[in-house]
């Protein structure tokens, strides 16, 4: 399955946004996507399985629990194709960089400005 056909899914990219956070037991992904997608836990384990054998988690059995993690393997995929783009918001972002710069020094300029006009004659 193409990297997108995962991420095209609010419930796996969600479980994606835990992962990035920290390690977690099937127990508690279970938990915190049952409650906030009304879904059961075979359908949760579904996603699950699908984001181990796309490369995007990986699973690690501890004792009776399975944890699991961020793979990135399956985010390279993505970044990929994205840096076919990349060039199109690199100048812009250059371009705000200069002026955040700009904006900076001139702010400074007034403050310097400021207090010297407020020296006693």
């Amino acid at each position: 399955m193409h990297a997108f056909d995962v991420l095209g899914d609010p419930v796996r990219r969600r479980i994606l946004d835990l992962l990035a956070e920290d390690e977690r037991s099937a127990g508690e992904v279970v938990a915190t996507i049952g409650a906030e997608f009304g879904i059961s836990q075979s359908a949760v384990s579904q996603h699950l399985t699908m984001l181990r054998t796309s490369g995007f988690a990986r699973m690690r059995p501890e004792g009776t629990r399975r944890l699991y993690s961020l793979d990135t393997t399956g985010l390279q995929e993505v970044d990929a194709w994205v840096d076919r783009f990349r060039h199109l918001w690199e100048a812009r972002l250059d371009a705000l960089e200069t002026e955040v710069a700009r904006g900076k020094r001139a702010r400074r300029q007034q403050q310097k400005d400021g207090q010297n006009n407020e020296r006693p004659d």
